[in-house]
């Protein structure tokens, strides 16, 4: 034994970086929780489909027949990609806010007063608007609320909330806006103690870790593919028993059972699908296994998809541990979540506000310079006023993914030095 056995697989970062064209382009990106790159393998995919396979499904032509084998591919291996291969299935659509609102108006059709729905105040809105609605269906509103202060949630407020008549809690697996992780395998049990079920929006979450929804037991859990190294799409597992009480809104011609098409109006994005099923050519590089089966979306099983994110976690945490170090370094600014570059702890979006200097200020210094940041409430609208900041401007973000070096952190850093010392 050399006891590296356990260690995930390392690349070479810039080796990593050669399958992204984009960043060498002359902005440094570090707002990549608004929007990840692509590699090319999976603009090539989605260029091929265009120019040989943009037909509809089903018609029996070869080209239709091709077609049709890529989006039922790209949904098998979006099941695997994240171990929900065979207790549910993944459902595709044009971004998670759609989706959300596709799932909340089959759960009000089930309504009954006096069902309670819990919404979390960390939440992104595409995860509370869409809930709130249901009040008028009979349901009753709970709020699992954040500590003022931290923006944190605690499991006792989430306890005090349940009760007999829970529904549905929904909640972020990770905050947009303080990067912090939650823990959605103890939240998940808690409610389904209860007798609810749980809708979590993983999407700040995703492009970081593996999702297991197999282990956490979740119930419906959704992301960006835009978000995670692929397409413009949203995606949203559903576990069989929860999807199959559901009435799904697509044409009535369309039997229920027929899932996941049953939920995906108008269908779904066929170059998309292109796209996403090259996405196991990057999976298995950043795993360290380049061989045909893990490289190919109808082979590439769970274990290459953890190995490929454990190495994505282990080339992010020095980054993540730079840009805190940094910036926790300037007693003006305030970091907008944990201060721990713990990778158990957080992920590494980092939020700050400073003591004098406007979000915008900020953000134009860093963009003359060629580092693309942003200022924004990120859509958590309700939690920046939880938090007593104002939603506009907001507060500034810089997100990282593991493309990103720690040398470019130091030098978007060192551009704002002087300013955040103010």
């Amino acid at each position: 034994m050399t006891g590296n056995e356990n260690m995930p697989h390392l690349p070479d970062i810039e080796a990593v970086r050669a399958h992204f064209p984009s960043l060498a382009r002359e902005t440094v990106l570090l707002e990549n929780a608004g929007g990840s790159q692509v590699p090319l393998c999976v603009a090539d995919a989605i260029r091929d489909h265009l120019l040989n396979d943009y037909v509809q499904l089903g018609a029996g032509y070869p080209a239709s027949d091709r077609a049709t084998a890529t989006v039922e591919r790209a949904h098998r291996f979006m099941d695997r990609f994240v171990n929900g291969e065979g207790i549910g299935r993944v459902i595709l659509g044009s971004s998670c806010t759609s989706l959300m609102h596709v799932l909340a108006h089959s759960i009000a059709r089930t309504i009954r007063p006096g069902d309670e729905i819990v919404v979390c105040q960390q939440g992104h809105e595409a995860n509370i608007g869409c809930w709130l609605e249901l009040e008028r269906h009979g349901a009753v509103i709970r709020w699992w609320r954040v500590n003022p202060e931290s923006g944190s949630l605690a499991l006792e407020d989430l306890e005090s909330v349940l009760s007999e008549r829970t529904r549905i809690v929904a909640f972020p697996h990770v905050s947009n806006l303080l990067g912090e992780i939650v823990d959605v395998q103890t939240v998940t049990a808690m409610v389904h103690a209860a007798g609810g079920q749980v809708v979590v929006d993983g999407v700040a979450y995703a492009p970081h870790r593996a999702i297991d929804v197999r282990a956490w037991n979740v119930d419906f859990y959704a992301w960006s593919t835009y978000k995670v190294y692929g397409p413009h799409m949203g995606a949203l597992f559903a576990r069989h028993d929860a999807i199959g009480a559901l009435e799904g809104p697509n044409h009535f011609f369309i039997p229920e059972d027929e899932i996941p098409y049953k939920f995906e109006l108008g269908g779904v994005s066929h170059e998309g699908c292109a796209g996403l099923c090259a996405l196991p050519r990057l999976l298995a590089f950043l795993a360290g296994d380049e061989s045909s089966a893990a490289a190919d979306a109808e082979t590439c099983d769970f274990k290459v998809v953890q190995r490929a994110f454990d190495a994505m976690t282990s080339l992010e945490a020095p980054v993540q541990e730079r840009l805190l170090e940094r910036l926790g370094a300037h007693q003006s600014v305030r970091i907008i979540g944990p201060l721990s570059g713990d990778t158990a702890v957080r992920v590494s979006t980092v939020s700050m506000v400073h003591a004098t200097l406007d979000p915008r200020r900020i953000v134009e210094i860093a963009c003359s310079a060629g580092f693309g940041i942003r200022h924004g409430h990120m859509y958590a609208y309700r939690l920046c006023e939880q938090m007593q900041i104002a939603p506009v401007p907001g507060v500034v973000r810089i997100s990282a993914v593991h493309y990103n070096t720690v040398s470019e952190v130091d030098g978007l850093c060192d551009v704002l030095e002087e300013s955040l010392a103010l």
